[in-house]
């Protein structure tokens, strides 16, 4: 008789996932497409990648919270159909109910359970024990630091021993030194097999922080998201992150998503007249100018390693992409393989007095960012030289989501008004001309 054991379900396994919402007057809204994800047990799965790339909503779809517009999922080899059972979430937020003690929040999902209330207690504590808060049953969130607050969570999600783990960026609202203190300490007791879980996955968009944790890392794409690529950690737990692999490894993700970025983050939609609705960070012109400056000296001179960068300026690969992508976007700068290069446009902007700058800067958002042009001509055309901003997010919404939308025209106002272009009256939500402007028209 042959004894061969059939080999392991995967817990999670989705297929040809898709996400999209249903847009009025235009196309729908996609969020996720063609999206792939196998989880087994005994592994750490990160999902990286930039805001907006759909990684939160592919948690969620994994929950069992949210049923995708088309594809396959399945849990534990069957179709997934509701929340799914042995699934627990930790949320950045820390999601704590203020009048409740830490046993008292750690009991919350017990409660839902029906487990009596002795066995509620010596689990609650067991896990308070376990996350490293001994002694805070009584304590109530706001007598505890964010960190402390964090570990509640954690210990909330555990207490029901669940065999998946969701983490949704649940050290992101946390300072560098607890972040990294609650960080370890999750993976020792993963290590140490003391965790009451089969698997962990975990959203992010910090690189090193998927390097440090993961022993398989999905790099998500943006609009809409999608698997660019799926990487294996190699390196065995506890992990150095100034090991020369372990840094090379970092460096390679991020030439990965610069890659990624330079031939797709800034392409115009299909749809969209000449490049108008190319969406835009509302990089503020105060940080592109830092930037610069910071590359043309020492020790740059021109070059910079985005993850040295990165470091050195204390900057989140949320934070330093955009700012690179549109200094890139707007011929100051070029992003290749994981470096960041000062254009010569970047070097005369850096070289330049602040009058000089704007001029630089004018002409920059004339030959690359064609709704600044498409502003002024519709200013131009009028008598009164005032346009609505109404009339232009509108047509930005026909091409991208609502909040992408008011982000590229928050964009548009700062840069224009930087370069005097045009002006911008908040209250009225108009565009129009300088007094100066005005004069020379007529």
């Amino acid at each position: 008789m042959d004894q061969t054991q059939p080999p392991a379900q995967p817990l999670v396994t989705i297929r040809n996932c898709r996400q999209a919402y249903h847009k009025e007057a235009s196309a729908d809204l996609v969020v996720l497409d063609n999206v792939d994800l196998t989880l087994n047990e005994g592994e750490i799965v990160a999902l990286l990648g930039r805001s907006g790339s759909g990684k939160s909503t592919l948690l969620r779809i994994v929950s069992g919270l949210l049923k995708p517009t088309s594809g396959e999922v399945k849990w534990r080899g069957k179709d997934l159909k509701g929340p799914a059972e042995g699934v627990a979430m930790v949320f950045q937020s820390f999601a704590l109910f203020p009048w409740l003690t830490v046993q008292e929040n750690v009991q919350l999902g017990l409660e839902a359970l029906g487990v009596g209330r002795d066995d509620r207690e010596e689990r609650s504590e067991e896990a308070i024990d376990l996350i490293g808060l001994g002694g805070y049953d009584t304590a109530y969130p706001k007598e505890l630091s964010g960190g402390m607050r964090q570990r509640v969570g954690l210990a909330r999600a555990l207490v029901v021993h669940p065999d998946l783990l969701l983490m949704d960026e649940p050290f992101s609202a946390l300072d560098v030194l607890t972040a990294e203190t609650l960080r370890t300490d999750l993976i020792d007791l993963w290590m140490e097999k003391k965790l009451p879980i089969k698997s962990i996955l975990i959203v992010t968009h910090n690189i090193e922080e998927a390097v440090l944790m993961a022993d398989r890392i999905l790099v998500f794409s943006s609009n809409p998201g999608r698997v660019a690529h799926e990487l294996k950690v190699p390196f065995p737990h506890p992990r150095n992150r100034f090991d020369p692999a372990f840094r090379q490894q970092v460096d390679d993700i991020y030439g990965i998503m610069t890659r990624r970025t330079a031939t797709a983050v800034h392409a115009p939609a299909a749809t969209a007249p000449s490049g108008f609705a190319t969406p835009l960070y509302p990089v503020s012109t105060n940080l592109m100018a830092g930037l610069i400056e910071t590359l043309s000296g020492p020790p740059y001179h021109g070059r910079a390693d985005l993850p040295a960068l990165a470091a050195a300026l204390q900057f989140e690969v949320d934070e330093l992409l955009p700012l690179g992508e549109t200094l890139q976007l707007l011929g100051f700068a070029r992003l290749e393989e994981g470096d960041l290069f000062l254009t010569d446009t970047g070097r005369k902007f850096a070289d330049a007095e602040t009058e000089d700058r704007k001029e630089i800067f004018a002409e920059a958002l004339r030959a690359h960012v064609p709704l600044v042009g498409a502003i002024r001509a519709v200013i131009d055309q009028r008598s009164n030289h005032r346009a609505s901003a109404v009339r232009f997010r509108d047509e930005l919404e026909d091409h991208m989501s609502p909040e992408y939308a008011e982000e590229t025209l928050r964009a548009v106002i700062s840069w224009g008004r930087y370069a005097e272009i045009f002006e911008y009256d908040e209250e009225a939500q108009q565009f129009g001309l300088e007094e100066e402007d005005e004069d020379e028209e007529a």
